[in-house]
C-alpha cells in the first residue's frame, strides 16, 4: 500500500491540513491513500496533542471585528493563544476572521459555551422539552433521551463552540480552533465576542 502513496497525494494533503511531510505520509498509508480520511487520521492525531495543551493559559491573541457587507451585522470577538508570534502568523489571523464571519452570519450563536448558558435557561428548555415529549404520548422511560436530544440540538444552534462552521460545516467551531492549535503548537480559545444586528433587542 505504501507504494501507492505518491508525493503529489502527500503534497495535496499537507497544503489542506498544513500537517508534516512524514505525518501525511504516514496518515495516507494508514487509510489506504482516502485523502478524506487520511485528513480524519491527521485532525484525530491533532486532537491527542490539544488535549495535552489544555490546562496551559493563553493569554495572548487577537481582537477582532466584522461588519457585514450591508452595515446591519457586526461582530467584535477576541481568540486567545500562548504567545505574540503565534497570534501575528497568518494562520491565526485568519483563524480569528473566520470566527468572526461565523458569528456574523446567520448561524448567529447566543452562547459561547454550553458552561456560558446560564442555569434558567437550561432549565427552562429541559423543562420544555420534557412537557413536549409527554404531550405526544411517549413513554417515561424514553422521555429522557428525547430531552438530551432535543438539548443536543439546542446545543448545536445557540453554543459557538458546538456550532457547524459556516464555511465548512464538516467541522465544529471547537474542531476548527483545535486544528489551528495543533498546527501552530499552542492551546488557541474564543475567549468572549459580541454581536450586534440593527434593529436587535438585546437579551
Amino acid at each position: 500500500m505504501a507504494a501507492d502513496i505518491s508525493a503529489e497525494l502527500v503534497k495535496e494533503l499537507r497544503e489542506k491540513t498544513g500537517a508534516g511531510m512524514m505525518d501525511c505520509k504516514r496518515a495516507l498509508q494508514e487509510t489506504g491513500g482516502d485523502m478524506d480520511k487520511a485528513v480524519d487520521f491527521l485532525r484525530e492525531k491533532g486532537l491527542a496533542s490539544v488535549a495535552k495543551r489544555a490546562g496551559r493559559a493563553a493569554n495572548q491573541g487577537l481582537i477582532d471585528a466584522y461588519i457585514h457587507f450591508n452595515n446591519t451585522v457586526g461582530v467584535l470577538v477576541e481568540v486567545n493563544c500562548e504567545t505574540d508570534f503565534v497570534a501575528n502568523t497568518d494562520e491565526f489571523r485568519q483563524l480569528v476572521k473566520d470566527v468572526a464571519l461565523h458569528i456574523a452570519s446567520p448561524a448567529a450563536p447566543r452562547f459561547l459555551s454550553r458552561e456560558a448558558i446560564p442555569e434558567d435557561v437550561l432549565e427552562y428548555h429541559r423543562h420544555l422539552y420534557e412537557a413536549q415529549a409527554k404531550e405526544l404520548g411517549k413513554p417515561d422511560d424514553v422521555v429522557p433521551r428525547i430531552v438530551e436530544g432535543k438539548m443536543k440540538t439546542f446545543y448545536e444552534e445557540s453554543v459557538l463552540l458546538d456550532q457547524r462552521f459556516v464555511k465548512d460545516d464538516s467541522r465544529t467551531i471547537q474542531q476548527l480552533l483545535d486544528e489551528t492549535g495543533a498546527k501552530v503548537g499552542e492551546k488557541v480559545a474564543v475567549r468572549r465576542f459580541v454581536r450586534y444586528k440593527l434593529g436587535e433587542e438585546e437579551g
